[in-house]
């Protein structure tokens, strides 16, 4: 099997991807924008050959790219990044080198549509907030009055993360936001009080999942970005059942098959008229790829197992062959920022917590809006652990005892992240 992976090199660690293809028996072609000289060793030892472009964003050398490997190595069964970003040009790449196995431009662009997607999740009987285009100051400000009053939420209607997201919570904001938001579509949704939580799943050929992860993430990512906020989340053991029902109903409904996918819901934190009561879960986004950045390491660790090899077995045998390996835990990611000043220094944090502590590093400026500025992440056996770990990462000095003398400068409060081995699961 030929198998092109674009972007081997971001996030850092999806050279995982690539190495578990070659452990397989397929041949990784990976093709990205970083020079081969400065990829890092794991990364160039993870591929059987790397072609460099300057742009990714340039279609005509990537598809040269392509070209090259297929008149080098015969035509591509596979062509793949797990990466939102690069969903689109995987699929064009796809349509015009005949790839069988993968989506083509219409149904990313469909499913990356949160417009398209409230159709889909009706189809899938799962409830969903609901929703309007952005259009004329009058027509929109009559579907806010039919949803019921402001607050409203307002997002790009092509878009992942927080980007470009804001609360509005007045005539003027909605104004503002029409002289502001330019060429970009905009969608409108009533605001829902909840927790996030999300199903991730690597699906077969038939839309089965061969592994289900839960994340929960308090507070939500907007209210990280907004409000500058310390971020904390973490996947966890176990699967609330009701909630792998609803993400498998929602796999079939939107065609996802053959792909690692991350679908949000919100858990209700009260009721909501025509969405549901108190803890019940309600649509939120699709996105047909794994959860951002480096997360697919907190799910080995919660799990037990190798994610990466996992979705390897799906490309080459549409089965699973990767075995847990361990008992399943709590995976905890909580972050700091360098505007904030913390009660417990770095080297205080990791004596506290020691081999608990899997993972620490800084985070990737393209990142750390969403994901704060240094992380640390833990494995730990219970939720009274993952929530104390959590608790003292972000325990800042003011609710420390005011006489408490000698609290020193570590990584997040104000001093420069410096420490070995940066790049940690996000």
């Amino acid at each position: 099997m030929n198998a092109v992976f674009v972007s081997p090199q971001f996030p850092s660690v999806y050279w995982q991807f690539c190495a578990a293809l070659r452990r397989n028996g397929a041949r990784a072609l990976g093709i990205g924008d970083t020079p081969w000289e400065a990829l890092a060793a794991e990364v160039r030892a993870s591929l059987d050959e790397y072609y460099w472009v300057h742009d990714l964003e340039d279609y005509d050398q990537v598809y040269r790219g392509v070209a090259y490997f297929a008149y080098r190595w015969g035509r591509p069964d596979w062509i793949e990044s797990n990466n939102e970003h690069w969903l689109p040009l995987d699929a064009r790449l796809r349509e015009d080198f005949n790839v069988e196995n993968g989506p083509r431009p219409d149904e990313v662009a469909r499913w990356q549509s949160k417009a398209a997607q409230k159709g889909l999740y009706a189809a899938a009987g799962v409830p969903s907030a609901r929703q309007t285009c952005l259009s004329t100051f009058d027509e929109t400000r009559w579907y806010i009055g039919e949803m019921g009053h402001y607050p409203v939420f307002a997002k790009p209607e092509v878009g992942v993360g927080a980007g470009g997201t804001r609360i509005l919570r007045t005539d003027d904001d909605l104004r503002d936001l029409l002289a502001t938001h330019g060429e970009v579509p905009y969608v409108i949704e009533q605001l829902v009080e909840g927790q996030i939580c999300s199903w991730d799943a690597i699906l077969d050929s038939r839309g089965e999942p061969l592994f289900e992860n839960q994340e929960e993430f308090p507070p939500s990512m907007a209210d990280v970005v907004h409000g500058g906020l310390d971020l904390a989340y973490r996947s966890l053991p176990e699967v609330d059942p009701e909630l792998s029902r609803l993400g498998r109903a929602t796999v079939r409904a939107f065609g996802l098959t053959s792909r690692f996918v991350h679908l949000e819901f919100f858990r209700l934190g009260r009721e909501h008229a025509g969405l549901g009561a108190r803890g019940d879960y309600v649509g939120l986004e699709v996105n047909v790829r794994p959860p951002g950045g480096t997360t697919p390491e907190m799910m080995n660790y919660a799990h037990a197992t190798n994610v990466y090899q996992i979705w390897a077995d799906m490309v080459c045998f549409d089965e699973r062959r990767t075995p847990r390996d361990g008992e399943d835990g709590f995976c905890v990611y909580a972050s700091r920022r360098g505007a904030h000043r913390y009660a417990h220094a770095h080297e205080e944090l990791l004596a506290r917590w020691g081999s608990a502590v899997v993972s620490c590093g800084p985070v990737p400026p393209a990142l750390s809006d969403d994901m704060g500025d240094y992380q640390y992440t833990a494995r730990l056996a219970t939720e009274d652990e993952a929530n104390e770990f959590v608790a003292y990462v972000h325990e800042g000095e003011g609710d420390h005892d005011a006489d408490q003398k000698g609290v020193r400068e570590g990584p997040g409060r104000g001093a420069s992240p410096a420490e070995p081995g940066a790049d940690g699961p996000r």
